[in-house]
């Protein structure tokens, strides 16, 4: 048989996840710091994370920061239930998976502003630290990528769920009531 599905991320969401994902890839593997493409790619990436900022109030569903902003109880929930290896099944993001998306967007935010400061502000202009800083907000950022990759895939694996697919599809397998 086979299992019913619903809807769960809309196409800007969707978008924003895939374009941001792109422009990361490019900025940290590919384009030099300082090139244009570099600046205009950090510029465009802010800009996403703004429409994502304002879609949370005006999205439905698990796009809405009242559906997953994770609270003390929720966490405390959900790392309960992974410490009893038992099943912690919710429409969106976890409560562990939304601390690190938010961590993840503000790493994005103090790129751009980071990024911003080195470039087009004369006062920081070659300021080290301003640069350190920068590199050392997208180490964090890979690292907070791999940490999403990893949990993705082992929350798949133990739930027996594709959860990566949701967002290529925007279709989750229906939730037991």
């Amino acid at each position: 048989m086979v299992p019913q599905t619903e809807k769960l991320w809309d196409p800007l969401i969707r978008l924003f996840h895939w374009s941001i994902a792109t422009i990361f890839v490019a900025n940290y593997f590919i384009n030099e710091p300082g090139e244009s493409w570099h600046q205009w790619l950090g510029y465009i990436g802010v800009a996403w994370l703004l429409i994502r900022f304002l879609w949370g109030f005006f999205g439905k569903g698990a796009a809405r920061w009242s559906d997953f902003f994770p609270t003390r109880a929720s966490l405390a929930s959900h790392i309960s239930a992974l410490a009893k290896r038992k099943p912690y099944h919710r429409m969106g993001h976890s409560p562990l998976g939304a601390v690190v998306m938010i961590s993840m967007m503000l790493c994005i935010l103090l790129l751009g502003i980071t990024g911003y400061m080195m470039e087009e502000v004369d006062y920081f202009w070659g300021e080290d630290w301003v640069g350190n800083l920068h590199e050392w907000i997208a180490n964090t950022l890979i690292a907070l990528v791999m940490l999403h990759i990893l949990a993705a895939l082992f929350e798949s694996f133990r739930l027996k769920e594709n959860l990566p697919l949701s967002m290529i599809t925007g279709k989750r397998r229906k939730l037991k009531e």
